[in-house]
């Protein structure tokens, strides 16, 4: 007896698994979840946790064991889907960004956005111009340090805190500039509304880049917003898709396709080629999820997408979730007393026992964090030369996935004014960036090798997914080898044509095959099924089967008689 309790227990023991997720403010949610716990159930702890009701805007995304990031399906096993070792380490993101951020009902849901956002510009996925990018740091320290005090703030002050990949001197001037003279008085939400406001005005709000190349090998970023499909080459934008213009999405292998029709009866194919098929797949998927969200008006809309032509099987994706419309109308109807915020660095307007933030990224002064980075990927030189770069940038359209590594101290002390209004020229860029034009640099490797463009400091998704120097030198060279694949799309796109012409024919037989089997049954069985009785009734079929199919019926037993005597005197 004592024994099958111990086994049971055991057993029981088993199914149970320990997750990590991390949240927006760095901080951590741990809980343990059984064998067959469904993602839904994962998030909907985690949501409880912070006391979030506008949970659609989120999402938990994880890295698996092959350094490809994925979005949690909501409606399969957590454990099936990670494919990893426990315990578990996942990430709270943003997953779809809100059409108008400052429209949310609730100041947790804004104050989460904010958080999100607000990495975005650290990690230089939100590019501004130099103004701009001035006034959203202001915001960020209007609401961390409150108004200015001197006694509290000396001179340079706005120096210790890391809000874009890459400062200046004079940016920092301009930033405490706008802080003490034109924010006073502004609480934390207040600060954080006008933020909210300001980024999303601007073209690349809500963009998550994906790493491709065109038909041509130029290196593009594909992306997709609250208002359509984006594509980055450059520092340009090449291509703005409304999601109403998107007809289709479809991939195969590596090569991930856009079919548009714009006004006029014009239809456009675009065609890109991924790092790896699952990066592929994951971009696909990604796009599902967008254009079914922003798009739709009622998640009965939905429907199961096949990534495959007619007759052949291929992936399956259906997006699960409610769509933008209907989370709006469900928010209006929102009618609770607002929970309390805990906001690290100033004394919280308000508690919450359910959202405890420890100290916020940027709110770490740069020293401590350039620490924390080269004990994460040793072989770093500093967070300031390489550690968070934008990943879009000028380039020459020969440029591959991994560009050319600057390891000298000297040359990133020459780049380090790269924020500058002469810096930007909107004759030269229709997407405004305060990055200078060689500031891509091993941050966009590490985003390469993960399938996506994230930064070292996301890479704590997933201890295992963070890769040492050398890992990142060997996959490297292995990038650089698939990227020189994919010098030949002519090549590829003939080879597919064939493929797709047998796969023509294939199906063409077998449904020969089909109608020969059906007039076999109709003509020779004994079959008394109605269906098959009022086919045999009419005159059209009567005139066929004595005209027609009897005598070649005659000639086939005729030749087979034949053949097998002549094998027979043989």
């Amino acid at each position: 007896m004592l024994s099958r309790l111990m086994s049971g227990s055991s057993r029981s023991l088993e199914r149970e698994y320990s997750c990590t997720v991390r949240l927006l403010d760095d901080s951590e949610y741990t809980c343990t979840i059984q064998r067959d716990a469904k993602g839904q159930y994962l998030f909907d702890l985690l949501c409880h946790h912070l006391n979030l009701l506008e949970k659609d805007y989120f999402g938990i995304r994880f890295v698996d064991p092959d350094k490809q990031r994925h979005w949690l399906e909501f409606t399969k096993s957590v454990v099936k889907q990670l494919r990893s070792q426990p315990p578990f380490t996942m990430c709270f993101r943003v997953k779809f960004y809100p059409v108008d951020p400052a429209a949310l009902k609730e100041e947790i849901t804004r104050y989460l956005v904010f958080l999100q956002i607000k990495r975005d510009l650290y990690h230089g996925r939100l590019l501004c111009k130099t103004s701009d990018a001035a006034l959203l740091a202001a915001y960020i320290l209007q609401a961390e340090i409150g108004d200015y005090d001197p006694g509290k703030h000396p001179e340079g002050y706005s120096s210790k805190f890391q809000f874009f990949p890459k400062h200046s001197e004079k940016l920092e001037r301009k930033i405490a500039e706008i802080h003490k003279t034109e924010l006073s008085g502004q609480t934390p939400a207040t600060s954080e509304l006008n933020f909210l406001r300001k980024a999303q005005t601007l073209e690349t709000y809500g963009v998550d880049p994906h790493p491709c190349k065109d038909v041509s090998g130029n290196a593009a970023f594909l992306a997709f917003t609250p208002f359509g499909f984006v594509v980055l080459q450059g520092n340009k934008r090449v291509h703005f898709i409304k999601w109403n213009e998107v007809t289709k999405l479809k991939f195969e292998g590596k090569t991930f396709y856009l079919y548009v029709s714009q006004k006029e009866e014009k239809k456009i194919i675009l065609t890109y080629f991924a790092p790896t098929p699952e990066a592929c797949k994951h971009l696909w998927k990604c796009g599902i999820e967008n254009q079914a969200f922003y798009k739709l008006e009622k998640s009965s809309q939905v429907r199961t997408v096949s990534s495959s032509n007619l007759f052949f099987k291929g992936s399956r994706f259906r997006y699960s979730g409610r769509v933008a419309k209907e989370v709006m109308e469900s928010s209006a109807k929102i009618k609770r007393e607002p929970p309390e915020i805990h906001r690290a660095g100033m004394v919280p307007s308000r508690s919450c026992p359910s959202i405890t933030h420890g100290p916020r990224l940027s709110s770490v002064p740069r020293t401590r964090r350039r620490a924390v980075h080269i004990s994460i990927m040793e072989g770093l030189e500093s967070l300031r030369d390489s550690a968070h770069s934008t990943p879009v940038r000028s380039s020459s359209h020969g440029d591959t996935f991994l560009p050319h590594v600057r390891s000298s101290r000297a040359d990133s002390n020459d780049r380090v004014a790269v924020i500058s209004d002469e810096a930007y020229s909107p004759a030269d860029s229709v997407l405004p960036t305060p990055v200078a034009e060689n500031s891509l640099e091993l941050m966009l490797l590490s985003r390469q090798i993960n399938g996506a463009t994230c930064s070292i400091e996301e890479e704590k998704e997933s201890e295992s997914s963070t890769p040492t120097a050398a890992e990142a030198e060997a996959l490297g060279g292995e990038l650089r080898a698939l990227c020189q694949g994919h010098g030949r799309p002519e090549q590829e796109q003939v080879n597919k044509f064939v493929l797709s012409v047998l796969r023509l024919l294939l199906v063409t037989m077998g449904l020969l095959f089909v109608l020969l089997l059906l007039l076999i049954i109709l003509t020779e069985s004994d079959l008394d099924i109605a269906f098959f009785r009022d086919i045999r009734q009419t005159p059209e079929f009567e005139q066929f089967h004595y005209q027609y199919f009897c005598p070649l019926r005659r000639w086939f037993a005729c030749k087979i008689r034949s053949v097998v005597s002549l094998l027979i005197d043989t």
